[in-house]
């Protein structure tokens, strides 16, 4: 009889603990929000600011790693931390899939006062407040330049503090695991205050070097056998929870046997983040971030943006063959000559839109950029083959980078090497071709391309020029 009422009374614990645990609760802006149970126990969080140059750029990379973990079935809460300069759309739309929102006030940088200090570092330390984030047990913090291969969810096993060395002596803090606790969150924010030595870089990486500066003497991860056992304590993490893709650029191939192959990061130059439709193919990797935005957001926006712009592209051209101004010296057209030469390939290049697709970039950058040839030429009454020789030694350059089956990346290199030395002699031709003159003809010719106006009087031609 005892049993039989001691397994009523558990039942009923368990009946109420899930009716509160299931709870709706009615937000600021109307949202429906579950509490309780119906979150899981862990999360995997990201951050969000604004006030750089590239903020559009990394809020779609934030969307595309939090929607590529979403795709794995990652057994976790998604979170965005986002400072209150994000533009509420972005907010907005990432609350529709299903992304939790924590809007946080910046955290005043004292190290941006530094002589050698990086604008785009300035809200960095806003990465802290993932330890504020305590109705999770652990927390992922990720940077949005991470590609998954697969979810580690084994990670919500490791203790309170756990990342990755891709420095010999310097963890990285592109992804870190963290037990949240408004107690470290306090403490951290007093160091800051403090001005605690941050000679790194003066942002979270610096910052949290220094917090967990005996983290290189701490054992290796090993994910515990029981599922829902967690480990205390500092942990490094095995360098497959993060591949810098600098070491697959060696061999164009994986090695690494230390951990499972789980989470790929690209801590390069900021302009070859791998969003950047350039970055693909100059960088290999880069097509994997596509192949996961296609596979999550799509392309659909910037596909729309890219007609708007190709549209205003034809209406320049259109205007640009209706230009004329009155006739220069010929050294004058000549300058005017190599600055619209260049703009061929500078103004496509600025036009298309930065995180579409490799294929529409480099496809929309390549017919952008013979379209405004052939209007230059045409307008400077200019020979076609030396005007498309550079044009066709970029497309050939593209499909050398672009070639599958390179053994390595030496022998990549080396051929691109080897195709710049042998097209050299060709663009040094059309150089000579376009700009400099034989016997002074072709200077007379040039200067006779822009046809001057009658009304025009001699000295007020010589003022023009």
């Amino acid at each position: 009889m005892g049993k039989v009422v001691a397994w009523v009374v558990w039942v009923m614990l368990i009946v109420s603990q899930v009716s509160m645990g299931t709870s709706v609760v009615e937000s600021e802006e109307g949202t429906r929000v579950l509490e309780g149970q119906t979150k899981t126990r862990n999360a995997y969080a990201t951050m969000l600011y604004g006030g750089t140059p590239r903020d559009y750029e990394f809020y779609v990379a934030a969307r595309v790693l939090l929607q590529s973990l979403a795709s794995l079935k990652a057994n976790a809460d998604l979170v965005l931390i986002a400072s209150a300069s994000v533009p509420r759309p972005w907010l907005n739309i990432l609350k529709k899939e299903n992304v939790t929102v924590k809007v946080v006030e910046d955290i005043h940088n004292p190290y941006a006062k530094r002589r050698n200090f990086e604008k785009r570092f300035k809200h960095t330390l806003n990465k802290i407040y993932a330890w504020t984030l305590t109705e999770y047990e652990r927390v992922v913090m990720l940077d949005v330049d991470n590609v998954f291969i697969r979810a580690p969810d084994e990670l919500f096993q490791c203790g309170e503090f756990c990342a990755a060395f891709l420095n010999p002596c310097i963890f990285h803090s592109g992804l870190f695991v963290l037990k949240p606790s408004n107690e470290t969150f306090n403490n951290m924010l007093e160091e800051i205050q403090r001005e605690v030595p941050n000679p790194l870089d003066g942002a979270d990486q610096g910052f949290l070097t220094s917090y967990f500066h005996d983290l290189l003497d701490r054992p290796l991860f090993h994910p515990p056998h029981l599922p829902f056992q967690q480990l205390t304590g500092l942990y490094r993490l095995p360098q497959g929870y993060q591949m810098d893709a600098a070491l697959y650029y060696l061999n164009l191939k994986w090695n690494v046997p230390c951990g499972q192959n789980s989470v790929i990061t690209f801590p390069s130059i900021p302009m070859l983040k791998p969003w950047y439709w350039w970055s693909y193919p100059t960088l290999p990797l880069g097509i994997l971030w596509h192949d996961k935005r296609q596979a999550t957001i799509g392309q659909k926006q910037l596909v729309t943006s890219q007609e708007k712009n190709n549209n205003s592209g034809r209406m320049n051209l259109r205007s640009a063959q209706s230009f004329h101004i009155p006739r220069c010296h010929p050294r004058v057209v000549k300058a005017m000559l190599v600055v619209s030469l260049s703009g061929c390939y500078i103004l496509p290049f600025l036009v298309v839109p930065t995180t579409v697709h490799p294929l529409l970039g480099w496809g929309a950058f390549f017919f952008g950029s013979f379209s405004l040839l052939l209007s230059i030429a045409k307008a400077f009454k200019l020979p076609f083959i030396p005007v498309l020789v550079p044009w066709l030694t970029c497309i050939g350059m593209y499909f050398i980078m672009l070639w599958p089956y390179h053994s390595n990346g030496i022998s990549r290199s080396l051929l691109m090497i080897a195709y710049a030395c042998i097209s050299s002699p060709c663009l040094w031709w059309c150089s000579k071709e376009l700009f400099f003159s034989h016997n002074g003809k072709n200077d007379e010719e040039l200067a006779a391309t822009w046809a001057p106006l009658k009304s025009i009087t001699p000295v007020e031609f010589t003022k023009l020029c």
